[in-house]
């Protein structure tokens, strides 16, 4: 976009997931565009964020708020709705306060998903305490109406899938393109192997949160003791899912690029039980020629092909995971035609339409 600036604007940056490497790739189709955010935490995000260019609200001068951001809770709506991003495209990559802000120019969302704490408040809900609770129900109200003006306030919606897609039409009534990101794994990095795993096992990467349903996939294992599984996350939940594990179940917690590329080149399939409006961690494995036991919903209906690239399970119960955990050990899918399918969701798709959207928004 030459003679033009674009600012990327995301909910926070205290994390490393899906939705941060989107910001990445984004950064990479726009070198040296401003990352705006609530809050910034180096340590716990991805390192390449240190060589960018980040401004943080307010917040951020609250240390523990970065270090645990769902106590900002409260306070991101009014604090995006303050914050004014000078710039001739603002794009706001938003899983619920980034498309708040103000833009002095155009403003174009990439949707996540619309909060999930107001339009999924029961499963988003489930397993926190009485308080999280509370303050969510005591703010749903005020929340979704201001999430209903700060998404009218966008000149254009993007989203990661098609279920984002029908979500951003029921919830804000109006039609958003299909931009899916890419994996952002790359399959010639370097690799370094962890301490303790054997090549073998079967492999979950996912936050340890509630409506990810790592719980199942944990109490699925137990009815499959001659098997191994990895599980690569941390959250919440970390605690409790550790007391449940059996011993053939192996914590990595957090982990870096090199490790988890080990890890995709190492296991026998990777299994994805969460409720997901994006289904990234099978294009991950697919990178690797690995397949993918997936929970039949969202996201995952975009990422996978039945019986080529993985399998599906209908419900987040451990019986039904154990057995597509059975029938894709047993499958034989080709490494080529996974690797083939991975290729077709490729950075440089996603950095062109992102650019041609934000050149159209400023022509």
């Amino acid at each position: 976009m030459t003679g033009q600036r674009v600012a990327i604007v995301h909910d926070y940056l205290t994390q490393r997931g899906g939705a941060e490497r989107v910001v990445l790739s984004m950064l990479r189709a726009f070198p040296g565009a401003q990352v705006h955010t609530s809050l910034y935490d180096d340590d716990s995000t991805f390192p390449e964020f240190r060589a960018a260019d980040i401004q943080t609200l307010a917040l951020d001068r609250v240390g523990p708020l970065r270090r645990a951001h769902r106590l900002a809770f409260p306070l991101l709506a009014p604090a995006f709705q303050r914050h004014r991003v000078d710039a001739d495209v603002a794009i706001c990559s938003s899983s619920g306060w980034a498309h708040g802000v103000r833009a002095a120019g155009k403003k174009m969302v990439y949707c996540h998903a619309p909060a999930r704490w107001l339009y999924q408040t029961d499963r988003y809900l489930a397993g926190h305490g009485a308080a999280t609770r509370g303050v969510t129900h005591a703010l749903r109200r005020p929340l979704l109406r201001w999430d209903l003006r700060a998404a009218r306030s966008a000149d254009l919606y993007v989203v990661n899938s098609r279920a984002v897609q029908q979500q951003v039409r029921a919830v804000y009534g109006f039609d958003a393109e299909v931009v899916p990101p890419p994996p952002a794994i790359d399959h010639s990095g370097p690799r370094s192997s962890i301490g303790g795993i054997v090549p073998g096992f079967f492999l979950c990467v996912a936050r340890l949160l509630p409506y990810k349903n790592v719980g199942a996939v944990v109490a699925a294992f137990s009815r499959l003791p001659d098997l191994r599984l990895v599980i690569v996350g941390t959250g919440p939940q970390e605690l409790e899912l550790r007391r449940l594990a059996g011993a053939n179940v192996h914590f990595c917690g957090g982990v870096q690029d090199d490790e988890i590329r080990w890890l995709y080149a190492n296991c026998r399939a990777a299994v994805a039980a969460s409720y997901e409006d994006f289904g990234l961690t099978p294009l991950e494995a697919a990178v690797f020629g690995k397949p993918t036991a997936a929970l039949r919903y969202g996201g995952f209906l975009d990422t996978i092909v039945d019986g080529e690239t993985g399998v599906f399970f209908n419900r987040p119960e451990p019986s039904e995971i154990a057995s597509a955990v059975r029938r894709i050990d047993s499958a034989e899918l080709s490494p080529e035609g996974l690797q083939t399918h991975a290729a077709r969701f490729g950075e440089d798709r996603f950095a062109r339409r992102i650019t041609e959207l934000a050149e159209a928004l400023v022509a």
